[in-house]
Order: structure tokens, then sequence, then C-alpha cells
């Protein structure tokens, strides 16, 4: 086909950046600061068919803008920009290009080493020139307070895959997700909030390709406003508003992992397929100055946004604004977080995006939740976001796993993890609940895997190895990976039992690996990013054993919610909240006496006895932990009713009235008590 067509080309406007309907047509707006000439190819929606090539020969500042009538709302449409300045920009002028503000595409992306070398129009995913409309059925947004959000993360394909009970065309995908089985799932277990992995339009690396493995995890994105078509049956928008919209039928918020760092585009030598052939200097730092090609890499991954750039902050604004209106979601978890903070090289709680964020009327009401570090200088910034900000916390991570793993001299720290890390979140500038808790994460050792390997064991992503922290702080117990051994298997499922349950009872907010709570195993791989195969997926079989370990999973966190005081301990010595509830909390020692200073010093010490006290609702909770190879003894302090709530030694799902004045707290174990005033 060709350009003999009835279209009208006007002006059109600059103001509305990508493509939107107006005045009986489509009015296009792109910023190209790099373009001397920016044309728009027009093709068939499934062949993909060349219809025409349109030029957008309207220019207002960088933004090159036309208004077009006649052209069929079913089309879909590419860019393709003409250098204006070869010494600065790289050649792109036989390329075609992604709309940075496209909401929709055709397909998902797919590196074809053939088809971009060769320059083909078929290389690229297409954008969608309309979106449909969708009923939201008047439901709104759950709004769950910080201090009650159990956070879940999953993987929107790996957590239906293999799920039978569903339809085949619905596995992996986000309709699988709404359906009312797993909804039915995620409420049983006592799940808040649903933390899905990036869903962001993304391509795999070209180097996983060649190696027939692919970025399963999604962390490398093209697109920062559509979601992926390979998640999707037919139309990605509506199936993950669908997914949104039953969702918050069932009170389940959905936070998005974004990644705004880095794009696919990776470093001076990767593809071209959006941001690089428009805005390449405005859109991504470099290092050696406006006529060099060389990217900072603060990520990892080639590229770093330069999110202190009018721009690219717009777009990340803009990008936000319209997932928590157009989507409905309710916040974000933002990948390498400290990039987004940067002002060139240097890390500033103050930057202009940050301020931004606290100033819109629609974000500052998000959920937002910083992975608190990237890779370039003084990266490690956990503690140091604004304090509207929530932030992972991989001291807790690492200190419980060292604690109940028997490492000494760690008494302290653990109990300052489990009030609230408030040597990292300060007293009177955070909030207590501004820790995110964790024990496993997507990147790293599944629960199950942390007390089964010692060794990580990622061969199959073909690195020989070398991939993956090494800085686990795991323990098989005696075995290597899977055992029959009954004594074995038994101290795993209590070193699990310790640590989901100190999770649980910790300040701050949990967050739980999707199928932790079915001790889900990875075959020891603490990587698993590439594995789009069983590795990653959730199995939905469960033994009586793993059966076990959810039922103890869910009355964890029914426990949680049922006392104010493991969700919010307001101390009276915190002015960050007031509050008219009167909380206060102490720390004792196994004689039943408050612990004094020279008691945390004690190197061997490997006990801890919490209590909290309720004085409005007059209860006390009492916390013990023994991660210690002998018993324990603790004095139990006086108390009218005396209710053992959960001890991981024992098999106890329901509580037990007690009457002695001691309790023996065994070996490597954890117990919870109400004691009634």
């Amino acid at each position: 086909m060709n350009n003999e067509l009835a279209i009208q080309v006007d002006s059109g406007d600059a103001k509305w950046l990508g493509v939107n309907k107006k005045d009986g047509g489509f009015n296009f707006a792109v910023y190209a600061p790099d373009a001397k000439r920016l044309f728009i190819h027009f093709f068939l929606p499934d062949t993909e068919e060349f219809i025409t090539r349109i030029e957008a020969d309207n220019r207002t500042g960088n933004v090159f803008h036309c208004h077009l009538t006649g052209i069929d709302e079913t089309w879909v449409y590419a860019l393709q920009v003409i250098n204006k300045d070869e010494n600065k920009a790289l050649t792109t002028s036989e390329k075609l290009l992604i709309d940075p503000y496209a909401k929709s595409f055709n397909r998902h992306l797919v590196w074809n080493q053939d088809l971009y070398q060769d320059n083909s129009p078929f290389f690229i995913a297409k954008s969608h020139l309309t979106l449909a409309e969708f009923d939201w059925q008047n439901t709104s947004k759950p709004n769950i307070k910080n201090s009650d959000t159990i956070l879940y993360e999953t993987h929107v394909k790996g957590f239906t895959q293999q799920l039978n009970s569903i339809h085949p065309e619905l596995r992996g995908t986000y309709l699988g997700l709404a359906e009312p089985e797993v909804i039915d799932y995620l409420k049983q277990l006592g799940v808040t909030s649903v933390q899905l992995m990036p869903v962001f339009h993304f391509m795999s690396e070209p180097r996983l390709e060649q190696l027939e493995l692919t970025n399963y995890w999604g962390y490398n994105p093209v697109n920062f406003f559509a979601p992926d078509p390979r998640y999707a049956v037919s139309d990605a928008v509506t199936e993950f508003k669908t997914l949104v919209r039953e969702f918050h039928k069932n009170d389940i918020e959905v936070i998005l992992d974004v990644v705004f760092n880095h794009t696919a585009e990776a470093d001076e030598n990767g593809p071209l397929i959006s941001f690089k052939g428009l805005a390449n200097f405005d859109f991504y730092l470099n290092t050696e100055g406006d006529y060099k090609k060389s990217f900072a890499n603060y990520t990892g991954c080639g590229n770093t946004v330069n999110a202190d750039n009018d721009y690219a902050l717009k777009m990340i604004m803009d990008s936000l604004r319209y997932w928590l209106t157009d989507m409905q979601v309710d916040g974000f978890r933002f990948d390498l977080a400290a990039t987004l903070g940067r002002n060139g090289e240097r890390f500033n709680q103050g930057c202009a995006l940050f301020r931004a964020m606290k100033q819109d009327p629609i974000i500052c009401r998000a959920k937002l939740i910083a992975e608190p570090w990237d890779i370039g200088p003084q990266g490690y910034q956990l503690g140091n976001f604004p304090n509207y900000w929530l932030e992972c916390n991989d001291k807790y991570r690492d200190g419980l796993k060292q604690f109940w793993r028997g490492d000494k001299g760690l008494v302290a720290e653990t109990a300052s993890r489990i009030l609230g890390s408030r040597d990292i979140f300060r007293k009177g500038k955070r909030s207590q609940i501004t820790s995110v808790n964790y024990i496993a994460y997507h990147d790293g050792y599944t629960l199950h895997d942390l007390v089964s390997y010692e060794q990580k064991h990622n061969l199959a992503n073909l690195e020989d190895n070398r991939d993956g922290h090494g800085a686990n702080y795991s323990c098989n117990y005696g075995v290597e990976g899977p055992t029959t051994d009954q004594d074995i298997i038994d101290k795993r499922e209590q070193q699990k039992r310790n640590l989901m349950a100190t999770l649980l009872f910790s300040q701050g907010i949990p967050h739980l690996l999707a199928g932790d709570e079915r001790s889900r195993t990875q075959g020891g791989n603490n990587n698993a990013y590439c594995q789009d195969n069983p590795i990653s997926w959730l199995n939905w079989q469960m033994s009586d054993l793993q059966n076990k370990f959810y039922k103890f999973t869910q009355y964890c966190i029914q426990l949680r919610k049922q006392y104010p005081v493991l969700t919010h301990c307001l101390l009276p010595d915190d002015d960050y909240h007031y509050s008219a509830i009167h909380h206060h909390v102490y720390w004792i020692r196994p004689d039943g006496e408050t612990k004094q200073v020279d008691d945390w010093h004690d190197h061997d010490n490997q006990c801890l006895a919490l209590v909290m006290a309720d004085d409005d609702q007059k209860y006390k909770m009492l916390l013990l932990l023994n991660a210690s190879d002998e018993d324990s003894v603790y004095q139990i302090p006086k108390s009218s009713k005396k209710t053992l709530l959960i001890d991981t030694e024992l098999d106890l799902l329901s509580p037990i009235i007690k009457t002695e004045d001691s309790y023996k707290q065994k070996a490597h174990s954890l117990s919870l008590w109400q004691l009634d005033y």
C-alpha cells in the first residue's frame, strides 16, 4: 500500500506527548531533540503490512507534532527520525523506533539479530492508536494502611503457569491471576497487597536470546506505559485492568515493581529501540560529555536513565500518574531506586523527582517502596530516602538469616530489626513502618532453599555458576539439597518456621515471596532471572509437609492481624506519630528481670525476650527467641492469664492456656504469648 490516501495533515499540538484522539483525528507529539525530521509509519495490525508514512513537519522546541484525520483507528504505528547531528546522536535514520508514550502494542518485542541488522520493519513491535473502553464496575481502591499491609511478591506468568485447574489459555496471564480461585487463595492466606514483578513492555537481552534463554523476570523495559502483551490472551491493557479490578473487588492492592533506572537499549553498542534514537543524551547519563557515546552504567545493565533531566523526569511522572489513574494500581516498588535520586553521580534525597512526587496530589497518596541502592558511586542509600517512602531492608534479611543460622554476637542487632530497625530509620524522622522486612526476595534463595543449600546451583543460567549473590547466609543442616534424613528435614522445617514467624511478628511491613508459604524450591538457584520454566514457576501440588507449613504461615498472618501491637507498636519515646494509643516495650532476661546494658554485650548470648504491652487493651505480647543449641528457661512476666499462641518447636496452631510461671524455650525455636493484665 502507499500514501495515496485521504489523510489530512495539520500542525497539531506539542503539549500532549504520544498519540491522543482529538478533534476527529489523532494528535501526535514526540520529544526528539536529536532529530532533524520525524516520520510516522503506519501498518496493518495483524500482518504489519506497510500502509503509509507521514512526516510530522511541525516542531515546537524539541517536540515534533502533527494532527492527522483520515487514518484508521485499527492501524498500528512506529517512528522514524533523521538525525540532525551525526556527530552527537547515534545513526538512526534507517531504524524504526517505538514511541516512548505508546500505551499498547500489537505484540511483545523479541530480539532478532538478522531483522535488526537488516533494518527490517518487522523487528520492532508496533503501537496501537486507541485503547478499548473499560468498565471498572464502580470499584474503588482498597487503601490498605501501611501498618496493615502484608506484601506478597509474585510473577504474573509464574504464579499460574502450572495451575491446571484453570483454563489452559489463561495460565500465565493477567486473566489467570484474576481467576476466582487464585484470589481466594490469596485471601485465605491473608495477603493484603500483591507486588507484581515487572509488567512494563520489555525485551530480553540479545545475549540471553543467543543462549536460548530469556529475561523471565522482565527487568529490561522498552516502554514505561504499556503492559507487556506476552501475559495477555488478546488485549494486554484490558486484561491488566481486569486483574486490578478483580483484586480491588476483594480488597487486595496491586503494587507494581517498576524499572525506571535503565532500559533494554543497553550500552553504546546496544540496540536502538526508542530513546536512543529520539533523545539519547537527554534521557541517558553519559560519562564523557555531550559529543561522546559512552553511557554511565550505575545499574549494571549498560545504561542509566537521567531522572534529573526535565524530559526523563516528566516521563517518569507521567507514567506513574497513568498507572495510578488509568490503570488504577495502588503503588510501586522502584527497582534500583537510588538511580532515580541521582543528580549526575551524586544521590540527593531532595532531588527534583522526589520533590515532584511528594507534591503530586495523585502520586503522594500511593505506596512508594524503594530498593534503596544501585551499583554507582555511593550507591547504598538504605535509610536515606524521603520520609514518605518505604524501603526494602536488606539488613533485616541478612541479620535474621545469620541469627537463626546460629551466628553469635547478633542479639542487639536482631532486637533492633524486630522493632523496626530504628538504628536505620530514626525515631522522630521516619515512621516505624518504613522498613519493608523480608527473608526472601525474587533475587536470592527461596525460603526453603535457604535451609537446604549452602552453595548456589546456577549452572542452568549458563554462566558457569559465577552469577548470583555469594553471601547467602544459608545452611543445609548436613546434606546439600533434597534428603530423606528425617532429622535434617525436621531441622529445616523448624528453621523455616522460625524465620517466617519472626518476619510476621516484627515491626515494619512483612514481604513474602510467592511460594515460600508452600516451601517452593528453585533447586538452589539463587538468580533464576533467566529461567522461564518450572525452576521459577509455582508448583501447585503440595505434600503433607508443605501443606503443614502453609497452614503455619497462614496462622502467623492471622495472629499478626489479631494484635495491633504486632503491626504498629506506638511508643512514647517516638514522636513521629502522635496517638491516643498507649504501648510500651521492654526486653527481659531469662530470670524475668529487665535487660541491662551489660546484657546486650554478651557475645555468646543467642536468646531474646521481648514484651510489647498494650496498656489500653490490657494485654502484653511476649516473644521468646532461642537461636542457641541449648534450651533456655524463661520466667514468664506476671499476668492474670497466660496464653501460648505459637511455638515453632511444637505442632501448635491454636492457643493453649498455661499456668506455669516459667517456660522452657527449646533450642532453635520461638514462641509468642498473650499475657493478660
